[in-house]
């Protein structure tokens, strides 16, 4: 009944099309659905919706939701993140808004995300409406919004050596994924190299792999490559070290046979014993997908140099195994406490809206 009622209240989809969207197997079943569930008809609960909203409903294709969000919500940095590190052809930021293509089970869509302190507004431009929960989860997801955030500042502020960062931005989201599998990917090709590089090399993967998309509002071109996608890689297309394209090519290989499973329901430290058997998996890859893909809120890379430099500069030890250790104490948030030290640094992921923007 939740899809069918955001469809009613906010499309204009014809009442035939939502009903068989929502998974009723009949407008008679819908409409005396809808009457129980919400005390009208479907017309006039499309009819109040938009005297609530003073406007009409959204064009044809797409559909305008207000994600809400437990406070509080320091949103620069997830924004901040995703926006540094978006992919050409894939995520852009136009007009304060971070935008990207989705991969759906029923089409392709287009979400574009604006943040706010107590809610993120959703504009989701669907193939298929059937694809509108899925969607509107993804986006949930990538952007950590059913994250706990009191207990979490509960617990990392109570700590002298973060007191001070959690105050000055409590509400911090790690900054996630809309499909593990692509993230993986994604975090392989950003090995030793730049943010700018890594956003390169993955452009190239979803200009060479990806499926086509028509966005009327923007400068998106592409979805992310699937996995079968990148079965057939040419490995002409990853303009990076030999060992670089064979950790790819096993990687891609590991998901497609389903010897690596990579998803939200799956064991996190099995996945990491996976993922480091693989040729060119190291702590800080397997970690980072833990932390970003997997969801582990207690994933802790050690060895990223941003975190240490991060360490450094609160007075806190910098060297990997010594600040293993000293991250006990932030158990089980480590995740979060990496995105507060990450927050200190200099650097465009702490930079939201953009300096420059991305297209």
């Amino acid at each position: 009944m939740q899809t069918a009622r955001v469809l009613i209240e906010t499309t204009n989809l014809p009442f035939g099309d939502v009903a068989f969207a929502a998974g009723f197997s009949s407008i008679r079943q819908f409409n005396d659905t809808v009457r129980l569930a919400c005390d009208g008809t479907p017309t006039a609960l499309r009819a109040r919706a938009a005297a609530r909203f003073e406007s009409a409903t959204a064009s044809a294709g797409t559909v305008s939701l207000r994600l809400p969000v437990r406070a509080p919500f320091a949103f620069e940095g997830v924004f901040g993140h995703l926006a540094a590190t978006a992919v050409p052809g894939c995520e852009e930021v136009r007009d304060g808004a971070y935008r990207r293509t989705l991969r759906l089970p029923w089409g392709n869509g287009i979400v574009s995300l604006t943040p706010a302190p107590d809610h993120v507004r959703c504009l989701l431009v669907l193939d298929d409406f059937r694809d509108l929960m899925t969607a509107t989860a993804r986006c949930r997801r990538l952007l950590d919004l059913d994250a706990d955030p009191e207990a979490i500042v509960e617990a990392l502020g109570a700590d002298p050596d973060l007191r001070a960062v959690v105050g000055k931005a409590p509400g911090q989201r790690i900054p996630r994924t809309v499909d593990e599998a692509e993230f993986a990917v994604r975090a392989v090709l950003a090995q030793q190299v730049s943010t700018k590089a890594a956003s390169t090399h993955a452009g190239r993967l979803v200009a060479a792999y990806g499926r086509p998309v028509h966005d009327r509002h923007g400068a998106l071109t592409h979805t992310f490559p699937s996995i079968e996608q990148l079965a057939e890689i040419d490995p002409g297309h990853l303009a990076v070290p030999k060992a670089r394209q064979r950790t790819i090519n096993a990687l891609v290989a590991s998901l497609a046979d389903k010897s690596l499973v990579l998803d939200a329901g799956c064991d996190w430290q099995r996945a990491r014993g996976q993922l480091l058997a693989l040729p060119g998996v190291g702590p800080w890859t397997a970690e980072v997908i833990a932390m970003r893909g997997l969801g582990d809120p207690d994933a802790f890379p050690a060895s990223d140099l941003g975190l240490r430099l991060a360490a450094k500069k609160l007075g806190l030890p910098a060297q990997r195994r010594a600040l293993t250790v000293h991250s006990a104490r932030w158990r089980p948030w480590r995740s979060y406490a990496t995105q507060h030290l990450w927050t200190t640094l200099e650097h465009p992921v702490n930079q939201w809206p953009p300096q420059e923007k991305i297209a």
